[in-house]
């Protein structure tokens, strides 16, 4: 069964750890002020990922375990995907000249596992938790409506 990352806004208190813990520097923790909330902010591996779309070498696919991850040897470093990701999620290592993103760690999602409040989770991709994601995702855009950035 695949799985997914449930992020909760709410629970976050901004200790970053899970930025400390990725290996592919693909999350990144922020804060908005304004209404007091702090968010891990990482790839949401997209049903429908545009970054995938638009490779132009086929280098970014979904793996067996239904993940949006990128073939680093595919990868020219053309930097499309990064433009395509609607989450910003996606970017270029100068060092190692390829782009880097979320790959869930192989199943073993070291945000998800290290995260002391459990504001990121690793769950079973079932009906119910598709759904607390989505309820989760319009109580989190109803507070920023709020706030009227």
């Amino acid at each position: 069964m695949s799985k997914i990352l449930m992020i909760s806004p709410q629970k976050c208190n901004n200790c970053k750890t899970c930025e400390a813990v990725c290996p592919n520097s693909a999350v990144n923790v922020i804060t908005f002020e304004d209404v007091a909330v702090s968010v891990p902010i990482m790839c949401m591996q997209c049903e429908d990922a545009a970054c995938m779309k638009v490779c132009p070498v086929g280098a970014i696919y979904r793996d067996e375990n239904g993940a949006v991850v990128s073939d680093r040897s595919k990868c020219i470093g053309c930097k499309v995907c990064i433009s395509a990701c609607p989450m910003g999620n996606i970017h270029y290592s100068t060092v190692k000249k390829i782009i880097m993103k979320c790959d869930l760690c192989d199943g073993d999602a070291q945000c998800a596992k290290y995260c002391p409040t459990r504001a990121i989770e690793f769950l079973d991709s079932t009906t119910a938790n598709i759904n607390k994601k989505r309820v989760i995702a319009s109580k989190f855009k109803e507070v920023f409506e709020e706030a009227q950035f």
